[in-house]
């Protein structure tokens, strides 16, 4: 190829024909671009040609992405702050991908030297040996990228790399020599990507000792007097709650982090649904999976109750990774059922929500630590607020509101002769009561709940068009535990079988059993 021929681009998809050696690297034209400029160029690339940056990121369009936009268009180092399970390491391990999708480096070489611009001993040596007969290999942009989680064992050798005593004493050479280096996990990474997470838990010590590849873009070793130049972008995440926990971020490493960029929860309800959709593991064997869209909405405003919750813990946060585990844990047991029943589609119910607990006991952190009991207890709650709050944009107000003398008003129950519900609540005041269990068969659950009065026609009136074999049994479930959350009709559980009766009937009951005891 000669001197007039198109430059090569590293980002193009060859079949064939890359250049083998630095002789035919040099007469195809290549450039080599630092990293900061390869994902400047590949950034606005793709900003005008209308492609998602990140298609992965939900929610943060018009927040995280727009300043992490910025950030990289600045050529600045970056730090994550926010609160866990809010994508931050994803958003991290997404980066690469505004690389150049092949460069050329010296082939052998462990920190992926520039052809043109050599900086370790050994591509340096190769490179006056050979001249344009050097071997070249093309690293994929996967392969340029590293990430290490930070915990207080980490090593200054594990980051930036050590003296290796065996190869100095194989080959004879003096500590000070460059050839007796074992580099560390940063350089090389050398013209890439690097991410350190967790940042607080790394110990101050080992945080000085990225001052110098942040600021003069070098690494030095030992304290000899060999200094190498790196081509690489750090990138770092933290939880604010890390700073006082389990470490801190010391001043000077802060000031020479260009941008920080604080990520959040989703904010709306259809964000949180899209984010659990595509991360949960519900797709089940080849069975038909049926969630309808109210057990979506419960499941993620469980986290949004969590989020506000007086008794959870907000600086640590709530992670979205409660919901995901939520609803696997939902559709799990509804697949369990399908595979005892025979039921031909896997459908969550109402009476399958106590199932969730174990996703959600373990990422709800109490203000107060108590027994292992209370965060079940709290989880409960939440479960229940959060089947209050969605059943109230499904149907009316169970209560409603009454003129008091004076013009104010005062919220009243329904009285059994009012409103859509009478029906249903008269059918348990007059001593009917209807158990559920999450292993009864399709068929049986269907028919349990047509035997409540005015259930069936109060779903069919305002929620017309429901399949009826499916989706309407779970709806009139739904209309049952609604009621129950605003106390018009009382239910019990034990041994996962659900029991809806009459509130008042419920309170003797529980009077009688109390004095029975005494």
């Amino acid at each position: 190829m000669n001197s007039q021929a198109q430059p090569l681009h590293a980002g193009d998809r060859w079949s064939s024909g890359r250049p083998e050696t630095l002789g035919g690297l040099r007469a195809s034209g290549y450039a080599v671009r630092p990293v900061r400029d390869e994902l400047r160029d590949n950034l606005i690339a793709r900003l005008r040609s209308g492609a998602p940056l990140f298609p992965e990121i939900i929610g943060y369009e018009h927040t995280v992405i727009p300043a992490l936009t910025n950030a990289l268009l600045a050529r600045h180092d970056i730090i994550l702050l926010g609160l866990r399970g809010q994508a931050k390491t994803r958003i991290v391990r997404l980066l690469y991908t505004l690389l150049d999708e092949y460069v050329p480096v010296v082939k052998g070489s462990e920190i992926n030297d520039d052809p043109f611009a050599p900086v370790s001993k050994y591509a340096v040596d190769l490179i006056r040996e050979r001249g344009d007969d050097t071997p070249i290999e093309w690293l994929h942009r996967s392969r340029r990228y590293g990430e290490k989680l930070a915990t207080p064992d980490v090593t200054i050798a594990d980051l930036i790399g050590d003296i290796d005593p065996i190869k100095a004493a194989s080959q004879r050479l003096h500590y000070a020599h460059e050839g007796a280096i074992h580099f560390g996990i940063i350089p090389r990474t050398n013209r890439g990507i690097f991410a350190i997470n967790e940042l607080p838990d790394l110990q101050p010590r080992i945080q000085v000792g990225l001052f110098n590849i942040l600021e003069e873009k070098d690494i030095q070793i030992r304290g000899f007097n060999i200094r190498i130049p790196l081509d690489v972008m750090l990138v770092f995440t933290a939880n604010p709650e890390d700073y006082t926990n389990r470490g801190n971020i010391i001043t000077p490493l802060k000031d020479r982090i260009d941008s920080q960029i604080l990520t959040h929860y989703p904010r709306s309800m259809d964000d949180a649904i899209r984010i659990t959709e595509q991360e949960a593991h519900v797709a089940r064997d080849g069975r038909e999976v049926r969630v309808p869209q109210f057990f979506k909405e419960i499941i993620e405003q469980v986290a949004f109750e969590a989020r506000k919750n007086e008794f959870v813990d907000q600086k640590s946060g709530v992670s979205a990774r409660l919901t995901i585990a939520a609803m696997e844990n939902l559709v799990s047991n509804a697949e369990r059922r399908a595979i005892v029943t025979g039921d031909a589609v896997v459908m969550p119910r109402i009476c399958d929500l106590p199932h969730i607990l174990p996703g959600l006991t373990g990422k709800v952190e109490l203000v107060f630590e108590g027994e292992q009991e209370g965060s079940v207890k709290v989880s409960r709650a939440l479960v229940g607020k959060a089947v209050r709050e969605i059943f109230s944009r499904y149907f009316p107000d169970p209560l409603r509101k009454r003129q008091r003398k004076g013009g104010e008003q005062e919220a009243a129950p329904v009285k059994a002769a009012d409103g859509d519900y009478a029906p249903i609540v008269t059918w348990f005041e007059a001593g009917n009561r209807l158990e559920l269990s999450d292993e009864m068969p399709a068929a049986a659950y269907r028919k349990a709940l047509e035997g409540v009065k005015g259930l069936r026609e109060l779903v069919e009136k305002l929620k017309p068009g429901l399949d009826p074999a499916l989706d309407r049994p779970a709806m009139m479930e739904f209309v049952l535990d609604g009621l129950h959350q605003h106390s018009r009709i009382a239910r019990d559980e034990a041994d996962h079988v659900i029991s809806y009766k009459d509130m008042v009937g419920s309170i003797f009951s529980v009077e009688r059993t109390m004095r029975d005891e005494e």
